[in-house]
């Protein structure tokens, strides 16, 4: 809430219509969206039922992302995915994969639904355990490798930061056909013309995510119309790198 514009109060009722401005006027130029439930979760119950109500914003055309980040032994994890699946009705939730396959099993078993898997993250502390030799691999690389077993092109994503672009034309030959969620575009400082050249596929094979440049530029009573002139400048340079992509194959 104290990063709400400034003419609008600091409560839940002006962070949703925070939210339904942003959604609206970004519409034109999104083909999804990631709702980060930390930020809800904070609030307690009064928190769920605002990230309910901007979730009734998104409509059914755009992919909807639950940034939750969930891993848990077989029985949590089915319970969590009965909540971003059937309560919620998001359409992808993110996880974490150290607890192995019967803490991610439970999401998969979903149909027409996604896992976006934690890989590669853009956070500083990602050296402390990815970037780490396991069994002559990286261990990102060898949790790409083993969670590719579990799931398909259809049902699992990964998360790869586009801060880590030396590393994903690794990536993309490891995993040709996947999707890939890529934040830390703008505000993370991460290159969308770096993390293009390595990770376009020929189905585009990127979900580039983008929050607080868009979110959060402008302060003033035009934040809706900024949003969009944000959102609608990052969608033509995605446009542009799928041009050259298809140019130079």
């Amino acid at each position: 809430m104290a990063r709400l514009p400034m003419h609008l109060p600091q409560n839940g009722d002006a962070m949703v219509e925070f939210n339904r401005q942003i959604i609206q006027s970004t519409l034109p130029f999104s083909v999804s969206y990631k709702i980060n439930t930390a930020f809800y979760e904070q609030y307690g119950p009064k928190g769920w039922s605002w990230m309910e109500e901007t979730l009734q914003y998104l409509p059914k055309s755009v992919f909807r992302i639950a940034d939750a980040k969930r891993g848990d032994i077989g029985n949590t994890s089915s319970m969590y995915a009965r909540a971003f699946f059937e309560a919620m009705d998001f359409d992808a939730v993110t996880v974490a994969p150290y607890m192995g396959e019967d803490s991610l099993r439970p999401f998969l078993e979903f149909k027409d639904k996604w896992i976006i898997c934690l890989a590669l993250t853009s956070n500083p502390g990602h050296a402390n355990f990815q970037l780490q030799e396991y069994q002559g691999q990286k261990l990102y690389e060898r949790v790409i490798e083993t969670v590719c077993k579990w799931g398909n092109p259809d049902n699992l994503m990964f998360v790869v930061g586009a801060t880590r672009a030396e590393h994903v034309a690794a990536i993309r030959k490891q995993i040709p056909e996947h999707f890939l969620l890529v934040p830390g575009v703008g505000a993370q400082g991460g290159s969308l013309s770096d993390i293009s050249h390595a990770g376009l596929n020929s189905d585009a094979g990127l979900l580039v995510n983008s929050s607080r440049g868009i979110l959060y530029a402008s302060s003033g009573e035009d934040f809706a119309e900024a949003a969009a002139a944000e959102a609608h400048k990052l969608q033509e340079e995605m446009a542009l790198q799928l041009i050259q992509k298809k140019q130079h194959g």
